[in-house]
């Protein structure tokens, strides 16, 4: 077992002594299945951050985010990022939601989830915990939205880059509903501002420059690429 699995572990059993659950979630359960390198690991659990202040204190946790339900701590130099289970409704400025929710739930909090294949949980056993076939669609090579692309993609234009960077990164193809919810929404991205846009592209880890132009061209934004390169 790595270190950073450890660390989980160490953290989910003391959770777990205080009457709490605590699971791995998204990227970094993506990038477990993947055999990637794990880096910052994403949690999520169904204490509230007032729950988790008394047995987390030793750790000198970040409650900078508590009122949105988020708490950062480092263990041996391993970076959390603790996410109370929520659910979200009423995104107002198409990124944020305008009201959040603490819930007690995995089946409630995977409905805020962007793709499948981010959408699974891990426990402190290792068991992964998949609602929405994110482990099916990563073996199959597949981007699928979770529940509907089209009004998922009016909550966040973002996703619209996040889909292609996903593709691109980890070499997958978007399902035809998100492929057409993408091409009949692109015009959302112009309310977003710019420099998210091209934070974003950014991050996109593939060194096959024809395919970045490819897919860009076929959405008709290859002017967001040109402004990063």
């Amino acid at each position: 077992m790595n270190n950073y699995l450890e660390r989980y572990k160490e953290l989910a059993e003391l959770f777990a002594k205080n009457g709490f659950n605590l699971y791995l979630v998204g990227g970094t359960v993506r990038d477990f299945l993947l055999r990637k390198e794990l880096t910052d690991m994403d949690a999520v659990t169904d204490a509230t951050p007032d729950e988790i202040k008394p047995f987390l204190e030793a750790y000198k946790p970040d409650f900078t985010f508590a009122k949105f339900g988020s708490v950062k701590l480092k263990i041996n130099d391993v970076k959390f990022d603790i996410t109370t289970l929520r659910k979200e409704r009423g995104y107002f400025d198409s990124r944020h939601p305008g009201k959040i929710e603490f819930v007690k739930s995995l089946d409630i909090d995977v409905i805020r989830r962007d793709f499948t294949v981010n959408a699974m949980y891990l426990d402190k056993t290792f068991r992964i915990i998949d609602f929405v076939g994110g482990e099916k669609d990563l073996n199959d090579g597949v981007l699928r939205m979770v529940g509907n692309p089209e009004k998922r993609l009016k909550e966040d234009p973002l996703r619209i880059i996040r889909a292609i960077r996903f593709c691109l990164t980890h070499n997958l193809i978007m399902d035809e509903a998100l492929k057409k919810a993408i091409l009949n929404d692109i015009s959302l991205l112009d309310k977003l501002n710019k420099d998210k846009i091209i934070q974003d592209i950014r991050k996109i880890e593939c060194n096959d420059k024809e395919r970045i132009e490819k897919i860009f061209n076929e959405f008709g934004i290859i002017h967001y690429l040109n402004m990063v390169n």
